[in-house]
């Protein structure tokens, strides 16, 4: 059987109906890139139709893949007629980051094309499966955008866009929870999941317990943390269950060089700051009172120190008389130490 045959029918094609046509575009010379090492199917934990399931995805996904790496039906499209894909699996990336790698695009061209289908709902346009960041400099650039076409179903698209950032390592571990999660949310069945992110059932019950421990806001606000992994964001979305994380997540955040920090020193900070002991609470401070009634000395206690603050405007020579009297006072209380001690 041929590949193209092949490909077809592992993406669930009816034999019947005729090949797609090419889209309008220009059609460029395949692309010469080494092809991809093989990456091992994920082992579902399952038996019968889940495996028969995430066998056939994982299969497409890695065909459509091999395709792509060999440049097979590579045209050139205009960037304004390619819609993203219908789930995000990134937040907002490194500005700085983003110009190096169009800076790159510009100097040494399109490498490695994008994968998009044509649109299920709009005619003339397509949809992408992954190369999001490609497409985005194409467009920035002006330039049209070396892709792959190819008719895929809704789950066929994000197994391979979660397969396609599995393999780059590109997205960071909450990065790839949000994604799970917005999968799930949009009724992906867990076998399907499972496939596009390349991860066994414990590891993905893991990856949507922790993105849905992590408020949305929280989220946004510290951004992708690319070096934070499962353990750190674990002990973040403990640290957000205890009491009074609230205030401290508001103060935190309200900081006015929070937003100036990277995306994982923000992290950092703010884990430091939710699991940092809590300070000892300071007891309210004594007051004395002459024997008129008027408050005449503030007395303030800590672990380590006792600190009186006199009121000169009662009595004016008070200060003066108390620390002259400093060494009678003393020995008075050595003595009474003394006599303590040997009792």
């Amino acid at each position: 059987m041929k590949r193209k045959d092949a490909l077809r029918a592992a993406l669930g094609a009816r034999s019947q109906e005729p090949p797609p046509e090419l889209p309008v575009g220009n059609p460029v010379e395949p692309v010469e890139t080494p092809p991809e090492a093989p990456r091992p199917l994920v082992r579902s934990g399952a038996v019968g139709a889940m495996g028969r399931s995430l066998g056939r995805i994982a299969s497409a996904a890695a065909e459509a893949r091999a395709m792509v790496a060999s440049g097979d039906r590579v045209v050139e499209l205009d960037p304004a007629l390619i819609d993203g894909s219908f789930v995000k699996d990134r937040l907002s990336g490194d500005p700085e980051e983003h110009a190096a790698f169009v800076a790159l695009i510009r100097e040494r061209g399109q490498q490695v094309p994008i994968l998009v289908r044509p649109h299920p709902s709009a005619d003339g346009r397509y949809q992408v499966a992954y190369g999001h960041r490609r497409l985005r400099a194409a467009a920035e650039l002006g330039r049209p955008v070396r892709a792959v076409v190819k008719p895929l179903t809704d789950e066929d698209l994000v197994v391979a866009q979660g397969q396609e950032n599995s393999a780059r390592a590109d997205l960071s571990y909450i990065e790839r929870a949000l994604f799970a999660i917005a999968l799930e949310d949009r009724g992906f069945d867990r076998a399907t999941i499972m496939a596009a992110l390349a991860v066994e059932k414990t590891q993905l019950s893991r990856l949507i317990g922790i993105g849905r421990a992590v408020p949305p806001q929280v989220v946004a606000a510290v951004g992708p943390a690319p070096k934070a992994g499962r353990p750190r964001w674990t002990a973040l979305a403990d640290a957000l269950a205890r009491d009074g994380a609230g205030e401290v997540v508001t103060r935190l955040l309200a900081a006015p060089d929070f937003s100036e920090l990277s995306s994982d020193d923000r992290f950092a900070r703010l884990l430091s700051g939710l699991t940092a002991p809590a300070p000892r609470p300071v007891p309210a401070p004594a007051v004395w009172t002459n024997l008129g009634g008027r408050p005449m000395v503030r007395i303030d206690r800590d672990a380590k120190r006792t600190q009186l603050t006199i009121d000169d405007t009662v009595e004016p020579d008070f200060a003066a008389y108390l620390i002259q009297s400093l060494p009678q006072l003393y020995a008075a209380f050595a003595e009474s130490k003394g006599r303590d001690e040997t009792d």
